[in-house]
């Protein structure tokens, strides 16, 4: 499996979502990016370690993962393998066995964050869902097919209220495909 590994940036903040935050992951070469949206929650919980706080290394996350690594030989990573309906589909595996198991996506940023256990996005998903990456940049594009389907609803209604009928064209179609049968969302 072809795959980038990825790295936490930092977390912002989705205008108009006040329960929301934006995970920014980029690859290596900090040229393209990935944004993951969260709840609000989740949020804070990265931005403590993203600041550097101290509390952070006794909050559950750091002190398990200390824990795995001083008692067993576990070599783990975390793979974003696809996006289905809005959510990034995401695998915490054991290297050496390949058991894995699904995890939230914002949970895995998290345990990669506390843990240092690398986050890999799988090449082809990179390529149809990472946007530039700019360090100083005001705004951040979130593709809409990573959307929730209430999020979907919400914004088709805005550009309707807006007249932005081009915006709730695309967010219609988009709507439209995840109502097909055996969707397992391509683009």
């Amino acid at each position: 499996m072809d795959k980038v590994r990825l790295v936490f940036k930092g977390v912002s903040e989705i205008v108009g979502g006040e329960n929301l935050g934006l995970l920014i992951l980029t690859d290596e070469q900090c040229e393209q990016q990935i944004s993951i949206i969260c709840e609000k929650s989740m949020a804070v919980q990265l931005e403590l370690r993203a600041k550097g706080l101290p509390i952070a290394d006794i909050l559950l996350p750091e002190v398990m993962c200390k824990v795995i690594a001083n008692q067993t030989h576990l070599r783990l990573e975390l793979i974003i393998t696809n996006l289905i309906n809005g959510q990034y589909r995401v695998i915490l595996c054991n290297t050496d066995t390949l058991d894995y198991v699904p995890i939230r996506a914002s949970d895995a940023v998290l345990l990669s964050v506390a843990g240092n256990i690398p986050l890999y996005i799988v090449s082809q998903l990179m390529l149809r869902q990472s946007v530039r990456y700019s360090a100083n940049q005001n705004g951040v594009s979130i593709p809409v097919n990573t959307l929730s389907d209430d999020m979907l609803e919400s914004a088709l209604g805005k550009a309707i209220d807006d007249e932005n009928y081009e915006l709730a064209s695309h967010l219609r179609d988009e709507k439209r495909r995840r109502q097909l049968p055996n969707n397992q969302q391509q683009s």
